[in-house]
């Protein structure tokens, strides 16, 4: 078990007499585990098949058909009415010619006469993934039934799946993100004001130049040498984006620098390092993490943003920002736009009401009762 320390426990405390932020986290811990999870809730394979006695885990492992029965070495395509068939039947040919007749008949365990050996399937709640084409009549976008239940979009894949996994990816994009830019940025921003002087001078000056420099046309050039990917993409939000908490930082550092704590600090001899990260850091924590909402509300509106104007994610990948793309180009499918604007605006809300309790958390000046 772990074991807070009384400050810690006290902002533990405060954090959780903030009701609008507790709730939030919980509300947003719910969904990100549902989506973190989300090939157990929307998937086009099953999630446990047993054949014949024995026990198979297709979202984990790749089974060809040959495995339950078919003629093809390639991956079993589960939700075709073949394989279900050979997996309820155990494998019968005559799956091949009629597998709606075979499968009635084996629900009794007995076709033509003969015992089978019943297989069976637990399929998760959303039969599809984010990539699965839905067999549906009509032309693309569909609107919601009870067979999807936030319609299709303009290639009939599955909204609703496709929001569990774009959900996941943004806010996996957004705290790498914040994660490594934080880390630099306040690195940056300590080591400026602790020692001020040139130092300061000449930090400043690359601040000046890195910050003028376009980051949505390098982002468009570089993407036009090389693939588009996850991490690259990453990378080079992590280059432009380190520099907003520098300010701060900086700011906080070049105060405290001068004050009688850390005065006697150096005469009595603690490297800078830890007077730097021990004793100044922590009293500069509300500052940063004030601006930390904005940093991540910003960090998913830029990917919302690169995957609207194309220049984002590859195309294959699940993403909220696509989705709007979409609902602007199928201005006759409004459950499209609905679904877009109320996946961002849940998703906003509950982060920027979880960091404004966590910032209120740390200020030693505030308190609820």
């Amino acid at each position: 078990m772990i074991r807070l320390s009384p400050l810690n426990q006290r902002r533990w405390r405060n954090f959780r007499r903030n009701r609008r932020a507790f709730w939030s986290l919980l509300i947003f811990s719910v969904i990100f585990a549902i989506t973190l999870c989300a090939e157990f809730v929307a998937n086009d394979k099953p999630i446990l098949v047993q054949y014949r006695g024995e026990y198979y885990m297709p979202i984990f492992r790749f089974y060809p058909e040959t495995a339950f029965g078919g003629d093809f070495r390639t991956e079993a395509i589960y939700r075709d009415p073949e394989v279900q068939c050979l997996i309820a039947s155990g494998g019968l040919d005559a799956c091949f010619d009629d597998p709606e007749a075979v499968m009635a008949d084996a629900q009794d365990g007995v076709v033509a006469g003969e015992e089978i050996v019943k297989g069976w399937s637990i399929w998760p709640p959303i039969p599809y993934s984010y990539d699965t084409i839905v067999d549906r009549d009509g032309a693309a976008p569909l609107p919601p039934n009870e067979q999807n239940w936030l319609g299709t979009d303009d290639t009939k894949r599955d909204v609703l799946a496709r929001v569990l996994y774009g959900f996941r990816l943004s806010v996996m994009f957004t705290l790498i993100v914040t994660f490594l830019s934080s880390i630099i940025g306040i690195f940056a921003g300590a080591v400026q004001g602790f020692f001020g002087g040139k130092t300061d001078l000449f930090f400043q000056r690359i601040i000046e130049i890195w910050a003028s420099t376009p980051q949505l046309y390098v982002i468009i050039i570089l993407f036009a040498i090389l693939p588009r990917s996850f991490w690259l993409l990453v990378v080079i939000t992590v280059l432009f984006g380190w520099m907003a908490l520098v300010g701060v930082v900086r700011a906080e550092f070049l105060r405290a620098r001068n004050l009688e704590y850390v005065r006697a600090a150096k005469a009595l001899g603690v490297g800078n390092i830890t007077i730097m990260f021990r004793h100044m850091l922590p009293n500069a924590m509300v500052a940063t993490l004030t601006m930390l909402p904005f940093v991540i509300t910003g960090t998913i509106s830029l990917l919302a943003g690169l995957d609207f104007l194309g220049f984002g994610l590859p195309s294959s990948s699940p993403s909220l920002g696509e989705l709007t793309l979409q609902a602007k180009q199928n201005l006759q499918a409004p459950w499209l736009a609905f679904t877009a604007f109320f996946a961002f605006a849940i998703m906003l809300s509950l982060l920027v009401f979880i960091f404004e309790g966590v910032r209120d958390a740390f200020d030693p000046r505030k308190t609820f009762q």
